[in-house]
């Protein structure tokens, strides 16, 4: 095969957050209600939250996406080529130890 392909990956560290909370346990929550509240109902009474739709609301640590290109043929190895690359850019620093692939997309 020939031409080339980007492929996008980031670097996973130990204190990375992945959370889902859905909206009415974070409505149900006093410190929130009460930063909602005063925010944007400052003095009025006997207010009560609540949500027409329940939905899920992540929390996660925001990453830098970095992308390097390689030919068509080490596709098999993109991974390993991805963690070459953290290291040779010294990315992956002291809590870090591994790459997650984001996107490959094919360049002619």
């Amino acid at each position: 095969m020939e031409g080339m392909i980007k492929v996008s990956y980031t670097v996973m560290c130990k204190n990375d957050v992945s959370k889902e909370v859905s909206l009415s346990t974070l409505l149900t929550n006093e410190k929130v209600m009460k930063a909602i509240k005063s925010e944007f109902a400052t003095g009025l009474r006997n207010l009560a939250l609540s949500a027409k739709e329940e939905s899920t609301i992540f929390i996660k640590t925001q990453k830098e996406v970095f992308a390097f290109s390689a030919s068509k043929n080490d596709f098999a190895d993109l991974l390993e080529l991805a963690e070459e690359d953290a290291r040779k850019l010294k990315r992956l620093k002291k809590e870090c130890d591994g790459v997650e692939l984001v996107d490959i997309v094919t360049m002619d």
